[in-house]
C-alpha cells in the first residue's frame, strides 16, 4: 500500500518499475530464442537427423550409380546388375541374424563407428576400382586373356555387397536402437523421430539419384565415381563426429544390457580362455537344472576343431535369432510388413519398365515419381496424427485399410480398357496336335512378336537415356507401343501413388511396434531377422517377374501382389485383435 501511495505522489514510479521488468522479460525471451535454437542444433536429435540425411543421401546415390555402372561395364547388359542384386539379397538373407547379433553384443559407439567406417571405405575403394576400369578398360581386357576383367567385376560386386551389409548394420543400430534411447522411451517423441527420419529418406530417395545422374550424364562415369568417392570421405568424417558427440551427450547410450543366453555366450568365452591354458573348471557354470548336461554338451563341442566350432556357433546364432524373432509378441506385425515387399506395385524398374511399354514417357514418369514422394510424406504426417488420436495399434489398422482400398484401383486397372493382359499366353503353346489346330490358330492371334532384330542393343546411346531412380528410360519409344486406351495405366498409377499414404503410415507403425515391444538385449538380432525376411519376400517378387516377364502378364503379377499384400495386412489384423483382446482381459 505504501509503495502505491508513493507511486501516486512520485508520478507513477511503480509503473515505471513494472515496465522495466516487462522489458527485461521480453529481452530475455528474445535472447532465449536464438539460444534455444542453438541448443536444438547441438542436441542429439538434430545431429541424428543430419547424420542420417548424409548416410541416406550417400546410400541412394551409390545404389543408383552402381546399377548403372554395372550395365555400362558389361556391354550394356543386365547380367552384372542381376548378379549384384542376387548377391546383395542373398547375403542379407543369410547374414541378417548374425549382423543383428553383432549389434547386440558390442557397445553402441563401436558398432556405429565400425559400420560407418566399413561402409564408406568399401564404397571409396569400389569407386577407385571403377574409375580404373572405366579409364583403362581396353588394356585390362587384354591382360590374362580377359580374366582380369572378371576379377575386377568380382571385386566391385564384393565391395558393394560389403558396403550394403555395413549399411544394414548401421541402420539397425541407429534407427532401431539409438533413436529409442535418445527419446527416453517416450512414445510421442519416438513417433516424431521415426516420421522425420522417413521424411528425410523420401526426399533423398528422389533428389540423390537425380543429382548423381546429372553428374554422370553431363560429365562421365569416371567423374561420377569421383563425385561419390569425395562425398563418402566427407560424409565419413562428419557422421563420425556427429555420432561421437551424440554418444557423449546421451549417457544412456553407454549403458547396454548384456546378452544372457548361455548357448551363445558360453562357447565364445571358452574359446577365448582355451589358448591361455586355463582350466575349464575355472569357468563360471550356469545356474540351471540341467547343469550336468550343459557341461557335457560344452565338452563335446570343445573337442571339435576350431573351424567347426566357429561354424556351429554361427549356425546356432542364426537359429537362435530366427527363434527369438518368432517368439516376439509383434511377430505377426513384422511378418505382415515383410509380405508387403512381394509386390510389383512400386516405383521400381519393373513398374516403370511396364509403364514404358504402355507409351508413358520418361519425363512423365519422373513427374509421377515426384508426386509419389509427396504422397509418401503425407503418409508420415498422417501417421503422427493418427497415432496421437487413435493409438499406435489402431493407426496400423486404419493405414492397412487405406492401403488396401487404394490398391483396388490397381486391380481394376487389370480389367480396364487398354490393359494388355491376355490369360491365354499362360497356356502351353501346342503346335503338334492336328485336333487343336483351330485353337492354335486362335492362340497365334494373341502372340506379340518381338520388335527389332536380334542384334539390337539392349540400351541405346547415352544421349537418349533419362537417368531416374532405379530405372533407365528412353526417348525412342516406338509409335506402335501406345495402347488403345490409357484408362488402365491411369488407374494403375493412381492406385500406386495414393496407396503410398497408407503404406508409409503402416511401415512407421510396424517400425515403432518393433522398437517398443522388443527387449533391448534382442533389439539388434530381431531387426536383423526382420531385414532378412524383407529381402526374402523381395526376392520372391523378382522370381515372379522372371516367371512372367511379358507386359501381357503384368496384370497377373498385379493380382498376385495384391494377394500378398492382403495376406500381410491380415497378419497385422490378427496381431491387433490379439492385442485388443489381451487389453480387455487385463481391464
Amino acid at each position: 500500500m505504501s509503495r502505491q501511495a508513493d507511486a501516486s505522489q512520485c508520478g507513477g514510479v511503480v509503473v515505471e518499475f513494472q515496465s522495466n521488468d516487462i522489458r527485461d522479460a521480453r529481452a530475455n525471451r528474445t535472447r532465449n530464442i536464438p539460444g534455444s535454437a542453438l541448443i536444438y542444433l547441438k542436441g542429439p536429435k538434430f545431429l541424428i537427423y543430419v547424420s542420417g540425411a548424409l548416410s541416406m543421401w550417400g546410400d541412394r546415390m551409390w545404389h543408383f550409380a552402381i546399377s548403372v555402372f554395372l550395365i555400362e561395364l558389361y556391354g550394356r547388359n543386365l547380367l552384372l546388375t542381376a548378379v549384384f542384386g542376387l548377391v546383395v539379397a542373398g547375403s542379407v538373407l543369410l547374414l541378417g541374424a548374425l549382423i543383428g547379433d553383432w549389434v547386440d553384443r558390442n557397445p553402441r559407439n563401436k558398432v556405429a563407428h565400425a559400420s560407418l567406417f566399413i561402409q564408406n571405405i568399401s564404397v571409396t575403394v569400389c569407386s577407385i576400382v571403377l574409375m580404373l576400369v572405366f579409364s583403362y578398360k581396353q588394356r585390362i581386357e587384354q591382360i590374362w586373356d580377359g580374366w582380369l576383367t572378371v576379377v575386377c567385376y568380382t571385386v566391385v560386386i564384393v565391395l558393394a555387397d560389403v558396403a550394403n551389409l555395413a549399411s544394414t548394420a548401421l541402420t539397425i543400430a541407429i534407427q532401431r536402437d539409438w533413436i529409442v534411447v535418445i527419446t527416453g522411451y517416450n512414445r510421442g517423441h519416438l513417433a516424431g523421430m521415426n516420421a522425420t527420419m522417413r521424411r528425410i529418406d523420401q526426399v533423398t530417395n528422389i533428389l540423390a539419384p537425380l543429382a548423381v545422374g546429372q553428374v554422370m550424364t553431363l560429365a562421365s562415369n569416371v567423374v561420377g565415381c569421383g563425385f561419390i568417392l569425395g562425398w563418402n570421405l566427407v560424409s565419413l568424417i562428419v557422421e563420425f563426429f556427429f555420432l561421437s558427440r551424440v554418444y557423449r551427450i546421451v549417457p544412456a547410450l553407454s549403458v547396454k544390457p548384456p546378452v544372457m543366453e548361455v548357448d551363445q555366450v558360453y562357447l565364445p568365452s571358452l574359446e577365448r580362455t582355451m589358448p591361455q591354458g586355463e582350466d575349464n573348471a575355472a569357468e563360471p557354470q550356469p545356474l540351471t537344472e540341467g547343469n550336468c548336461n550343459t557341461s557335457l554338451h560344452i565338452k563335446e563341442i570343445t573337442n571339435l576343431p576350431l573351424c567347426f566350432r566357429r561354424f556351429r556357433w554361427l549356425m546356432s546364432t542364426c537359429k537362435d535369432g530366427w527363434r527369438a524373432y518368432y517368439r516376439q509378441p509383434v511377430f505377426l506385425a513384422g511378418m505382415g510388413l515383410a509380405f508387403l515387399y512381394t509386390t510389383v506395385l512400386g516405383f521400381d524398374c519393373i513398374t516403370t519398365g511396364y509403364a514404358y511399354t504402355q507409351g508413358i514417357s520418361g519425363s512423365l514418369l519422373s513427374l509421377l515419381m515426384g508426386v509419389s514422394a509427396l504422397t509418401g510424406l503425407m503418409g508420415t504426417v498422417m501417421f503422427t496424427r493418427l497415432r496421437k488420436s487413435y493409438g499406435l495399434v489402431n493407426t496400423g489398422v486404419i493405414s492397412s485399410c487405406l492401403h488396401l482400398g487404394c490398391l483396388l484401383l490397381c486391380v481394376c486397372s487389370v480389367f480396364a480398357p487398354g490393359s494388355p493382359m491376355d490369360l491365354s499366353l499362360l497356356m502351353p503353346y501346342i503346335n503338334s496336335s492336328t485336333e487343336l489346330g483351330g485353337m492354335t490358330s486362335q492362340r497365334q492371334k494373341h502372340t506379340y512378336p518381338l520388335r527389332g532384330s536380334s542384334n539390337q542393343p539392349l540400351l541405346p546411346d547415352r544421349s537418349s537415356i533419362h537417368w531416374t531412380n532405379n530405372t533407365v528410360l528412353f526417348d525412342n519409344v516406338p509409335s506402335d507401343t501406345a495402347p488403345e486406351s490409357y484408362v488402365s495405366i491411369i488407374l494403375l498409377f493412381l492406385g500406386v501413388i495414393t496407396a503410398r499414404i497408407g503404406l508409409w503410415s503402416f511401415d512407421l507403425t510396424v517400425t515403432q511396434l518393433l522398437q517398443e515391444n522388443i527387449c533391448e538385449s534382442e533389439r539388434g538380432v530381431v531387426n536383423g531377422v526382420q531385414s532378412s525376411m524383407n529381402y526374402l519376400m523381395d526376392l520372391l517378387h523378382f522370381i515372379m517377374v522372371i516367371s512372367a516377364p511379358q507386359p501381357h502378364h503384368f496384370g497377373i503379377l498385379v493380382i498376385i501382389s495384391v494377394l500378398f499384400i492382403t495376406t500381410g495386412h491380415t497378419m497385422y489384423f490378427l496381431y491387433a485383435h490379439k492385442v485388443k483382446r489381451k487389453r480387455r482381459h487385463c481391464t
